[in-house]
C-alpha cells in the first residue's frame, strides 16, 4: 500500500503500523520500526505538521478524528493494521473511539501500544510532563550534577526516547512475536517514567553507598576525577572515562606525570587528581590532546559539537550518507550499510483511503465534510492555532 519505498530485506518487512502520536517519542518510536522494514501510516490530526526528522520511510496522511466519518476511515485502516502507536493522555483513545478495547474487537491481532509520560493508571496518569518531570519524579535529575548546583539538566534523550521510544519499540517487538503463540495481539502500556526507574536499577543500588554516596560524589557522575569533562586551552573539552586500572595507567602516562601511579579508587586523593588534570589538560588544545590520546587506549575522547560530528572520521567511515537532516539507522542487520529511507512530506490520505478500499466518492465526502485532507506538502513546524499557547500539549 505505502507509496513510500519500504525497505526490502528487512526484519520487520511485511508488518504495517498506524502511527496516531504527535510528540517526538511515539514517532521516533515508530521511525525505527520504519527503519527495520516495516510500513508506517502516520495518521496526524488534521492542519498538523510532521517533524520532518521524525519522518523518514513514513507515508503521511491527515484525519480529524473529532468526526465520525474519519474515526470509520481509520477503523477500516486498522482492520488491515498489525501495531497501533498512540500518544494520548488516558481516555482520550477511547473518547475518539480508537481505544484499545473498541480497536481490538475490530483487528483481534493488533498490537496496540500507548506511549505516556506516567502511564494508564496511578495518580500521575492524567498529569502534563515532559522529559525533565519523568526525570525528576523517577530520580534520575536527582542524581545528576555537582553537588552545590541544581541538579544538571540533560538533553531529552533519556526519559522521551531510551524510556520512551526504545522501550516502546522493545515492547512491541516483544508483542508481535508473542503473537505467533497466541494469534492475539495485546496492550503495550509503556510509561517513560517506568523506563527511566527500570534503567536507574543499578544506581538505585549504589546510592548512599561508597559508590554513590550523593549526587555529584559518585564514580560514574562526575565525582571521580578519571570520569569527567576537562576544560582545554582554546576552550574546548576532553572526555575522561579511566575507570579501569589500565586506563588510569595509560591516562597518567599520556599526561606525562612522573610520580608512581596512584590507587584512583581512593576517593581520599581525588581533589588532588582533580587538580593535576585539570592543570594538565588547560596546557593544550583539545584537538592536540585527541591526537596525543590516539591509540593509546586510555578513554580519552575529543566532545564534539553536533556540528562537528559527521566530520569524525569513525562516524564518516560507518555512515558515509549521514549528516544533517539524514540521522543513521541503527542498529545494523549484517555488514551491508543500511540505506536510509527518504523523507517524504506529501500527504497521501487519498491514496492511503484508496489502497483500503474507499471509492473515490467516499473520499470526496471525508474532505468536503472536513473530516481529512485533499492532497498537499505538510508544513514543518504547523500553524499554531490561535487558542493554543505556544509549549502546549495537544495530545490529552
Amino acid at each position: 500500500m505505502s507509496p513510500i519505498p519500504v525497505p526490502a530485506g528487512r526484519p520487520l518487512a511485511g508488518v504495517r503500523v498506524i502511527d496516531l502520536s504527535r510528540l517526538a517519542p511515539g514517532p521516533y518510536c515508530t521511525m525505527l520500526l520504519a527503519d527495520m522494514g516495516a510500513e508506517v501510516i502516520a495518521v496526524g490530526a488534521k492542519g498538523s505538521g510532521v517533524a520532518p526528522t521524525l519522518a523518514r520511510g513514513k507515508t503521511l496522511m491527515q484525519l480529524d478524528l473529532k468526526q465520525p466519518e474519519a474515526r470509520a476511515a481509520l477503523h477500516r485502516l486498522v482492520a488491515t493494521a498489525d501495531v497501533l502507536v498512540e500518544g494520548f493522555r488516558p481516555g482520550v483513545a477511547d473518547r475518539l473511539e480508537a481505544g484499545y478495547a473498541q480497536l481490538s474487537a475490530i483487528n483481534p491481532r493488533l498490537v496496540y501500544c500507548s506511549l505516556t509520560g506516567y502511564g494508564q493508571t496511578g495518580p500521575r496518569a492524567q498529569e502534563a510532563g515532559h522529559d525533565i518531570n519523568y526525570l525528576a519524579v523517577s530520580g534520575v535529575l536527582g542524581a545528576m550534577g555537582p553537588a552545590d548546583r541544581p541538579p544538571c539538566v540533560p538533553l531529552n534523550l533519556i526519559a522521551d526516547f531510551a524510556c520512551g521510544s526504545l522501550m516502546a519499540a522493545l515492547g512491541i517487538l516483544a508483542a508481535l512475536q508473542g503473537r505467533h503463540a497466541t494469534g492475539r495481539g495485546c496492550w503495550v502500556d509503556v510509561a517513560m517514567i517506568d523506563g527511566c526507574l527500570s534503567m536507574m536499577g543499578m544506581h538505585f543500588d549504589m546510592w548512599g553507598t561508597e559508590h554513590m554516596a550523593r549526587r555529584g560524589a559518585g564514580l560514574l557522575d562526575g565525582g571521580a576525577p578519571f570520569y569527567r569533562c576537562y576544560a582545554c586551552a582554546d576552550g574546548g573539552h576532553v572526555a575522561v572515562g579511566a575507570l579501569e586500572s589500565r586506563f588510569f595507567g595509560n591516562l597518567w602516562r599520556v599526561l606525562d606525570f612522573r610520580d608512581p601511579v596512584p590507587d584512583h579508587m581512593d576517593p581520599a586523593i581525588w581533589p588532588d587528581l582533580e587538580r593535576r588534570f585539570a592543570a594538565a589538560f588547560m596546557a593544550d588544545a583539545r584537538d592536540v590532546w585527541a591526537q596525543r590520546f590516539k591509540g593509546q587506549d586510555a578513554c580519552v575522547s575529543a566532545v564534539l559539537a553536533p556540528d562537528e560530528v559527521w566530520s569524525d572520521p569513525h562516524i564518516a567511515a560507518r555512515h558515509a550518507d549521514a549528516g544533517r537532516g539524514r540521522t543513521p539507522i541503527a542498529p545494523r542487520f549484517g555488514a551491508d550499510m543500511p540505506t536510509v529511507p527518504p523523507v517524504d512530506m506529501a500527504d497521501r490520505t487519498a491514496e492511503v483511503l484508496a489502497a483500503i478500499g474507499m471509492s473515490e466518492g467516499e473520499i470526496e465526502r471525508l474532505v468536503k465534510v472536513n473530516a481529512a485532507e485533499g492532497a498537499r506538502t505538510l508544513k514543518w513546524p504547523p500553524h499554531r492555532r490561535a487558542s493554543q499557547r505556544p509549549g502546549t500539549c495537544e495530545e490529552g
